[in-house]
C-alpha cells in the first residue's frame, strides 16, 4: 500500500508486478518480470523495489518504472528459502526479506550491500511469515510457528529478546503501531502487546 494514496503494488505468481488504485477495479500498470516478484513502496511512496527470484533487487521510480530499474542490486541467492515478502524502513534507509525458511535479511537501500541476517526463529512449515519494522527503524520483529515473538537489532544484528504468546498456530504477521507503543500478531487469531510499565 502506498504511503501517500489510494494505491498498492502487488507481485504474482505469473511473474508480473501490477499497480492498482482501489478506486478502480482494473490495474494501472503492469510489469513483466523474470521470475516470481516481491514488492513494496519507500516511505515516500515515490519509489517502489521488486525482489526478483530471491537474489535481485531492482529500484523503480513510480512515475517513469516503464523505462526501467533505475538501480540494481544483486544479492547472494538463498539456496534453502523464497523470498515472500519486501518491506522499507520507515526511514527509507533499509529494506527486510521476509522469507519462507528460517532467515530474514536486511539490505542497504542505498548501496544494496547486506547488512543483517536474522536467524534462531522457528519455520519448520516453510510458511511465509510476515516481518516489521518498528516506527524508529531500529529493531525488527517476526513471529514463528512455535508461536513465538523474535525481536532484533537492525544496527548489531543482535538479537534482544523472544516473547512468548498464547497463540497457538504460527505467528504469520507482525505489525507495530505506527504511532502508539502497541504491537499486533496474527496467526488464526489476534493478540496485541503493550508494554509492561512496571519494567521500565
Amino acid at each position: 500500500m502506498s504511503p501517500i494514496d489510494d494505491t498498492f503494488i502487488s507481485g504474482s505468481l505469473d511473474k508480473t508486478i501490477r499497480l492498482w488504485d482501489l478506486r478502480s477495479p482494473n490495474c494501472h500498470g503492469l510489469m513483466h518480470l523474470p521470475g516470481r516478484p516481491v514488492a513494496g513502496f519507500d516511505p515516500e511512496g515515490l519509489i517502489f523495489a521488486a525482489g526478483i527470484n530471491s537474489e535481485q533487487i531492482k529500484l523503480y521510480d513510480l512515475r517513469s518504472f516503464d523505462k526501467g530499474p533505475f538501480a540494481t542490486f544483486k544479492l547472494q541467492a538463498d539456496r534453502d528459502c523464497d523470498w515472500t515478502g519486501l518491506k522499507f524502513s520507515p526511514d527509507g534507509k533499509l529494506i527486510l526479506l521476509s522469507t519462507n525458511g528460517q532467515t530474514l535479511r536486511l539490505v542497504d537501500a542505498f548501496q544494496g550491500g547486506p547488512l543483517q541476517t536474522f536467524m534462531g526463529f522457528t519455520n519448520n512449515k516453510k510458511i511465509a511469515l510476515e516481518a516489521s519494522f518498528t516506527p524508529d527503524s531500529q529493531f525488527v520483529l517476526n513471529g514463528s510457528t512455535d508461536g513465538k515473538v523474535h525481536i532484533w537489532n537492525t544496527e548489531t544484528g543482535s538479537k534482544v529478546c523472544v516473547l512468548t504468546s498464547d497463540h497457538t498456530a504460527p505467528i504469520q504477521c507482525m505489525q507495530f503501531n505506527p504511532k502508539y507503543m502497541m504491537m499486533a500478531s496474527a496467526c488464526t487469531h489476534m493478540g496485541f502487546w503493550l508494554p509492561n510499565l512496571d519494567d521500565m
